[in-house]
């Protein structure tokens, strides 16, 4: 098993303060699962924003584009 990006502890934590009183550790796992792959997806959207711009340097700005938050 690959080790993960997001620590286990503050996941737990978020789910905690938004309202599950007990979590089980499969869901965590599961949703750091979930973010995992949803931070490479939007990282590589952002690099295709980066490069037809020609940049090395990803940006804020290609990151609002990638996540959808400018048009």
């Amino acid at each position: 098993m690959a080790k993960k990006v997001f620590a286990w502890s503050p996941i737990r934590k978020l789910m905690k303060d938004n309202g599950a009183e007990m979590v089980a550790r499969d869901a965590v796992d599961a949703l750091i699962d979930y973010l995992e792959k949803l931070a490479k997806h939007m990282t590589r959207k952002a690099l295709e924003m980066t490069r037809h711009a020609g940049r090395k340097k990803l940006t804020i700005e290609d990151m609002d584009m990638a996540i959808g938050l400018t048009e």
